[in-house]
């Protein structure tokens, strides 16, 4: 069940990435296809191909488990998800390099066994070498290796995201936790059952594990097309894609490095938030700031963060919920809904509102408004 379903979500998530040209689709519909043939062979040893003839020579000489592929295959769906404009490049090429070597050295066994000694030579012991400790090791390590990659890329994207936009919380991708989290239950299952586990070389002895990866993945696929639709949804309404990685284009340097620039700078972007309430956009970015005053990204990002001593995300929102507590205290409320309200100054949703609201009150909104009747 979970092999069929694998390669049918696979399927699905790389027409997707066909038609809609998203690399992340793609990556994603490789990393169901690796794992479902990570699962073929205990489904097919379950099903006596083991046990002699052609069945035996596609279960040792098929490479079905691709552990050292399946590790980079997360990171570059991670990075691909986060990055707009993420591609492959030549320096990437490198991830690969260990699995094109056990590719090689699958071939190397292929034609000495088959083509050239006709009998089993590397295979006289009758095992699958795929299922080798030695190989699943260097999988169990890879794939731990490129989940830590994997969450450094996504601190850094956070950083940046609350650093550049004023709506960090609607694009931090909550899909990417759960995938991280996801994948860290499968790496220590492994290694619960591989060191509980005093006959794990055993073929049999193997299922707990493999019926947990099948399902734990099995949740990675329905959810992972389920964020698939969710961002075709955002591009069928052309929502504005935000790279927060692009490198603005610096218009002039500016130096900010001084207590009395950084001052000079404060004063302008405080004038521009009472004057024209641009946090009431709410797609508001670094850039659009660094536009309108004429000045670089740099600039703007420096004076927030130096000068209010906080992030531009917190900083806009809190000029929103300065502006909400300003409607609220002119009874707006008595005719307008508490989110009506929050959207008018510039929140995007509800949830966000209520935790910015929380953050630089220490109350909930209903709170506030009883003790403000």
């Amino acid at each position: 069940m979970f092999f069929v379903h694998g390669l049918v979500f696979s399927l699905l998530l790389l027409r997707k990435g066909i038609l809609q040209q998203r690399s992340s689709h793609k990556w994603l519909a490789l990393l169901l296809f690796l794992t479902s043939m990570y699962i073929a062979s205990y489904m097919f040893g379950y099903a006596n191909w083991y046990e002699g003839g052609l069945s035996r020579d596609v279960m040792f000489f098929v490479p079905f488990m691709q552990v050292l592929l399946i590790g980079p295959v997360i990171y570059f769906y991670t990075k691909s998800l986060l990055q707009v404009s993420f591609k492959v490049g030549k320096k990437d090429l490198i991830h690969f390099l260990p699995s094109i070597l056990y590719m090689i050295y699958s071939i190397i066994v292929f034609v000495t066994d088959v083509l050239i000694l006709d009998t089993y030579y590397f295979y006289a012991d009758g095992r699958d070498k795929d299922l080798a400790i030695w190989y699943q090791t260097a999988g169990f390590i890879s794939m731990a290796f490129y989940l830590v990659l994997s969450l450094r890329f996504y601190s850094d994207y956070k950083k940046l995201a609350f650093d550049k936009v004023s709506f960090a919380e609607s694009i931090l991708f909550q899909w990417i936790r759960n995938f991280a989290i996801a994948l860290l239950v499968v790496l220590t299952l492994r290694g619960i059952f591989f060191f509980t586990n005093s006959v794990w070389e055993e073929y049999g002895s193997q299922f707990w594990y493999y019926l947990c990866f099948s399902l734990i993945f099995y949740y990675i696929s329905i959810n992972g097309y389920s964020n698939a639709i969710r961002i075709s949804a955002l591009s069928d309404i052309k929502s504005k894609e935000i790279d927060v990685f692009k490198q603005e284009l610096e218009m002039k340097e500016e130096v900010v490095s001084d207590e009395k620039n950084i001052e000079e700078w404060k004063q302008k972007i405080s004038v521009l938030m009472v004057e024209q309430e641009v946090f009431k956009n709410p797609r508001l970015t670094l850039s659009d700031l660094a536009t309108t005053l004429n000045t670089t990204t740099k600039t703007i990002s420096y004076t927030v963060n130096n000068g209010f001593q906080m992030n531009f995300n917190d900083f806009i929102n809190l000029h929103r919920i300065e502006a909400v507590k300003k409607k609220l205290s002119n009874k707006e409320h008595k005719s307008h809904t508490l989110l009506g309200i929050a959207l008018d100054c510039g929140f995007n949703s509800k949830a966000t509102f209520n935790r910015s609201f929380k953050k630089f009150t220490g109350m909930n909104p209903q709170d506030f408004l009883k003790n403000n009747a």
